[in-house]
């Protein structure tokens, strides 16, 4: 089987650790599995002194179409959730070192949300992001309820999170979501750049700076537990079985 997500330590970018979806016959459609390795290697990245960044990539055209919906039909229909999703938001969270990310093409539910958790993101022209949480009677995670309204206000937030709207790279650029739009030949490269260059600044200013920058993270952890424990009763209603099994359907 293939390994959907990969973790390696570019030789030509010292200090960096790259977490790759690795699916695109599926979109980059996260598993419980899949979450459970991120997990580890952000929490093996904050142990590791030789890793001072983190950088999460997809594959040419899409970055990931979020989570994979058999899981969540499995749970709608009584099976176990786990605790992988939640594990990771919060090692996501919670990294100590600097979080980077490079979207090209599709980037739909978790595949949009954590960038608001990234540090510096740079991402195609023909990329959209896009979280149809409701849609699928389901609410917004990853504290993007509480992030988003911050760094895009009200109005933008509640068309990103609830409505469902698109955004595409010039708009998640003027809404604050991203940093940069590059070719889409170039997004590889911009974000391992990138990255390499954080890498080489001073460790410890740097974490200083990056913690003053995103203040106490309490209220952040707080809001994903609260999302989750909404989100969890959500994905058990009926009008959930309903929106899943329809998605199934297509």
């Amino acid at each position: 089987m293939t390994d959907h997500v990969l973790v390696e330590r570019p030789e030509a970018s010292p200090g960096v650790q790259v977490i790759r979806f690795n699916r695109p016959e599926k979109k980059n459609a996260i598993t419980r599995e899949m979450y459970a390795k991120m997990t580890k290697a952000l929490t093996v990245a904050g142990e590791d002194p030789a890793v001072r960044v983190t950088a999460f990539l997809g594959t040419e055209g899409c970055f990931s179409a979020g989570n994979d919906m058999a899981d969540f039909l499995t749970f709608a229909m009584g099976g176990s959730m786990g605790g992988e999703v939640l594990d990771f938001l919060q090692a996501l969270a919670g990294a100590a070192k600097p979080v980077v990310s490079g979207v090209d093409g599709l980037a739909i539910g978790i595949g949009t949300t954590i960038h608001l958790h990234c540090d510096l993101t740079v991402a195609s022209a023909r990329s959209v992001f896009r979280t149809p949480f409701v849609d699928l009677a389901l609410v917004p995670e990853a504290a993007s309820s509480l992030i988003a309204p911050r760094i895009m206000g009200h109005q933008r937030a509640f068309a990103l999170l609830a409505a469902g709207e698109p955004l595409e790279a010039a708009s998640a650029l003027d809404a604050g979501l991203i940093w940069k739009v590059v070719d889409e030949d170039t997004v590889e490269t911009e974000t391992l750049s990138l990255a390499a260059r954080l890498a080489k600044k001073p460790p410890e200013a740097l974490r200083i700076a990056r913690d003053l920058i995103r203040g106490d993270r309490k209220d952040v952890l707080a809001r994903i537990d609260e999302e989750a424990a909404h989100f969890s009763a959500q994905l058990k209603s009926a009008e959930a079985r309903a929106a899943f099994e329809a998605f199934m359907r297509r």
